[in-house]
């Protein structure tokens, strides 16, 4: 093989690792998109079909009478995902009965010495709770943005629909903050 025809095959191979790259390249900015793209995407979808709408708060009037009868044990939990914070309920366990209107506080502090936005995301034991437990007022609804050693306290106002069946007497609600981009 000559040096000529050397040179020509380094063209085209060159060429082609281009176009390979261009394409890598294009790949790549639309998986980022795509991926960018998937958390408002999934909100709309949960909105369209009405499933986990946290984002529009029941109004206190819809309470129904309470069901003095029974009582409902309801356990906060809280967990953080890829943030410096710490978040706590101020109290660990409530009980209500079913219809009551329940105020609880939960607490979140900045530990990093940096500005952090977050977003709760709520999670239910029994699975179906959701249908059941009805949020007036939540820091979920909305981002968190805390300043480096911020301490902020935040309610959440709820009850209990009274036609949770009657085998269920411990509830679990569960707040996981993510890290989100400020916005």
């Amino acid at each position: 093989m000559n040096a000529c025809d050397r040179e020509t095959a380094t063209d085209t191979l060159n060429q082609a690792n281009g176009i390979i790259r261009k394409k890598l390249l294009f790949f790549t900015v639309l998986m980022f998109g795509f991926g960018y793209a998937l958390v408002p995407m999934y909100e709309k979808f949960c909105e369209v079909v009405g499933i986990n709408n946290q984002r529009i708060p029941v109004v206190a009037e819809n309470a129904a009478e309470a069901d003095m009868s029974r009582i409902i044990a309801i356990e906060l939990d809280t967990n953080v995902r890829g943030m410096q914070w710490k978040f706590k309920p101020l109290q660990t366990k409530v009980k209500t009965h079913p219809g009551e209107l329940v105020e609880v506080m939960y607490e979140i502090k900045n530990e990093s010495d940096h500005e952090i936005t977050g977003k709760a995301i709520p999670s239910y034991s029994p699975r179906n709770l959701d249908q059941y437990l009805k949020k007036i007022e939540c820091f979920c609804f909305t981002v968190q943005t805390l300043k480096p050693d911020e301490v902020k306290q935040m309610p959440v106002k709820f009850f209990v629909d009274p036609r949770l069946p009657a085998g269920i007497d411990t509830v679990t609600i569960s707040y996981t903050f993510f890290a989100q981009e400020a916005s």
